[in-house]
């Protein structure tokens, strides 16, 4: 799965990335080291997470995490 970072917001991104691996946010959560709260936070725009954890889910789901610069 290649995923444009730049067509999503932050919370759109954990949703797509958690949905592609089937899992329920509990699910997901434990398997990233994460409350299930934590995991709905970052789903809903509420809290921000880092470029660090993304790059280590990606590389945990085997996805490929496009960033582009905007024109």
């Amino acid at each position: 799965m290649k995923l444009n970072v730049n067509d999503y917001t932050k919370g759109e991104i954990i949703k797509i990335i958690r949905q592609w691996t089937n899992l329920t946010q509990k699910e997901f959560a434990q398997q990233v080291g994460k409350s299930k709260r934590t995991i709905e936070d970052y789903e809903g725009d509420v809290t921000n997470y880092s470029i660090q954890f993304l790059k280590d889910i990606s590389r945990k789901f085997g996805l490929e995490i496009i960033i582009s610069k905007k024109r």
